[in-house]
This record gives structure tokens, sequence and C-alpha cells, in this order.
């Protein structure tokens, strides 16, 4: 029996290249990069302003992280689906390494945009609006498909952003969590669960197909 014939072009591609461009890694890659510059030169002339300080950075530590989230949730589409689950082995470890390793990359990224100012909204505030709002987004995923993902945690940070009260701790850093300072444990304790949920219903289901994707 012969061999099924394979294209020369693929005999040269990895399966970690394939892999990545099967998923649009890379393009998702480059939009974190560049959403983490952009708020970087943000977050510096908000501080710039005349009568503004530090504090002025939180709608970078807040719109940043969802904008990288939603770019993160692009690449959670899995376009064989069906060949994923009947893999001879289990497909969970890839899919949670999917997730994490552009997790990784956009936190480091969004704190080295926030320097300084820990006791507000600096690197742990960007860091942990990273993780939950990246949580909130792999879990949409599984549920609504990877294309719909960044609607949830979208709709989730428009409603907080107008409704949050000025004032930090109390009540809000539960359910806003996102608009707290970075030393919130509250607000700490959501986003960590919602990562951790979010994570594991994606690495255990997959992102969901929708008919626009079939």
């Amino acid at each position: 029996m012969r061999p099924f014939p394979v294209e020369p072009g693929l005999r040269r591609t990895g399966p970690l290249r394939l892999y990545l461009r099967s998923r649009a890694l890379p393009g998702a890659l480059a939009a974190l990069v560049c959403t983490a510059a952009f708020g970087a030169w943000a977050a510096r002339w908000l501080v710039s302003l005349p009568d503004f300080d530090h504090t002025a950075r939180l709608p970078v530590v807040v719109f940043g992280p969802l904008l990288a989230a939603a770019a993160i949730g692009t690449g959670l589409y899995a376009p064989c689906d069906e060949l994923d689950r009947t893999a001879v082995r289990a497909w969970w470890p890839r899919r949670l390494v999917h997730l994490l390793a552009p997790t990784a990359l956009a936190a480091v990224l969004f704190a080295l945009a926030v320097p300084g100012h820990t006791e507000a909204f600096g690197p742990p505030a960007a860091v942990r609006n990273m993780l939950g709002l990246t949580g909130v987004t792999a879990g949409a995923a599984a549920l609504v498909g990877a294309r719909l993902s960044w609607l949830p945690p979208a709709f989730f940070v428009g409603t907080v952003y107008l409704a949050a009260p000025s004032r930090p701790g109390g009540a809000a850093q539960w359910w806003a969590w996102v608009m707290q300072p970075g030393p919130q444990t509250g607000a700490w304790t959501v986003s960590l669960g919602a990562f951790a949920a979010g994570s594991g219903l994606y690495a255990w289901r997959g992102a969901r197909r929708t008919a626009a994707e079939s």
C-alpha cells in the first residue's frame, strides 16, 4: 500500500509551526505586543497631562488586558476539534500550554507597561486583570466559541467601568475587581478564581465550534 502523498511544502513545515498557523497564533501574539506597546505609550501620556498623576493609568490597566485577552481568545480557535477529541494522546495539556504561554507573555508585557506604584494601578493590578480577563475569555471560548469569546469580558468590563464606585475596597472589590488597586485581596481572589475556572474549562472541553466556524 502506497503512503498518502504529502505536499513538499508540508514536509518542510514542522508540526509546531503548523499548529501555530492553524490557530492563527502568530497574529494573536503580534496583537499582544502591539497592544502592550500602545498601553505603555498611553500610560505615559495620561500621567503627563496637567493635574493628573499615576492613578490616571486606570484605563490602561483595565482596557489593555481586555484587548490582550480578546487577542488570546481568537487564538483558541481549533480548526478541526474532531481530531483533537479522537487523538490517541490526551489533548488537554496542549490546550493548557496553548493558553498559558500567551497569557504569561501578556502579563509580563503589561507589567512592564505600567511600572511602579504597586499600591495603585501598577504591575500587580495589570497582571491581576490580565489573568482574570483571560480566564473569563477562555471560559467563554469553551461555551460560545473562540470567535465570540471577547463578548462576555467586554460586556463585563464596560458595565463595571461605568458602575463601579470611585472609592476602592468594600463589596466592590468582589464584583468590580478590574477597577481595584493592586493589593486588594478580594479582587485577586476573584481574578485567580476566574482564571482557574476558565482555564480548566477550556483545557477540558476546548473551544466550542459554532456554525460560523464550520
